[in-house]
C-alpha cells in the first residue's frame, strides 16, 4: 500500500539522481544524506523533478555504494530501463522529515543548521549555507560583505547552538573571519 504524499514542507532530500547506470534503469544517486541505508534498503523514496512541483513515489529495490565516486547505485522498480534512467537525471531524492533518525545529545541534522545566523558575541558574523565534510567538518558561513568564510564545527569554536533562536555562538580564533 502507498502511504499518502507528505506535506511538501515535511521533506528532506538525501539525495540527487546524477546519470542512469547500466541498461537495466537503475540509476547513480550523489547523496546529502550520511545515512547510507536510505540507499541500501528496500522501501518507498519519492522523487521530485525540476519540472514538477509534487514528488512522486517509488519504490527503492536496492541498492550499493560505489566508494571510488562516492555514489550510490540504486534501482527502483518503477524504472527498468535505460531511457527512463536518464530522464530521472537532476531529481531529487527525498524522504519525509519525520523519516530523520534520531540524534544523540549535541548533533544535529545537517538542515537543521542550514539559514541559521552566527554570532560572535554580539556582533552578526553571517549565515549557515553549507556543511563541508572534512578531517572536521565546516560549515560554510555566508559573510555579508566578504566571500564565504569555512569554520571548523568543533566544540572550542562553536560554541551554542540554539534551534529555537535560528542562533549559532562561535569563538574563532584570530584570523579565521575577514
Amino acid at each position: 500500500m502507498v502511504n499518502p504524499t507528505p506535506d511538501p514542507s515535511e521533506w528532506l532530500c538525501i539525495g540527487q539522481v546524477v546519470a542512469a547506470h547500466g541498461l537495466r534503469g537503475e540509476v547513480r544517486i550523489r547523496a546529502f544524506s550520511d545515512f547510507p541505508e536510505r540507499f541500501t534498503i528496500p522501501g518507498q523514496r519519492w522523487l521530485r523533478h525540476t519540472y514538477r512541483e509534487e514528488p512522486a513515489p517509488v519504490t527503492l529495490v536496492r541498492g550499493r555504494f560505489l566508494p571510488r565516486s562516492e555514489q550510490f547505485v540504486v534501482a527502483f522498480a518503477e524504472i527498468d530501463n535505460r531511457t527512463a534512467a536518464e530522464h530521472l537525471k537532476g531529481a531529487d531524492v527525498l524522504v519525509p522529515a519525520s523519516d530523520r533518525p534520531p540524534l544523540a545529545a549535541n548533533e544535529y541534522h545537517l538542515m537543521d543548521l542550514i539559514g541559521l545566523r552566527v554570532y560572535q558575541g554580539d556582533r552578526y558574523v553571517g549565515q549557515v549555507v553549507g556543511l563541508v565534510s572534512a578531517g572536521n567538518d565546516l560549515l560554510e558561513v555566508a559573510l555579508p560583505e566578504a566571500a564565504n568564510a569555512y569554520i571548523p564545527f568543533v566544540p572550542a569554536i562553536v560554541t551554542q547552538i540554539d534551534l529555537d533562536r535560528q542562533r549559532i555562538e562561535i569563538d574563532p580564533p584570530l584570523g579565521l573571519l575577514p
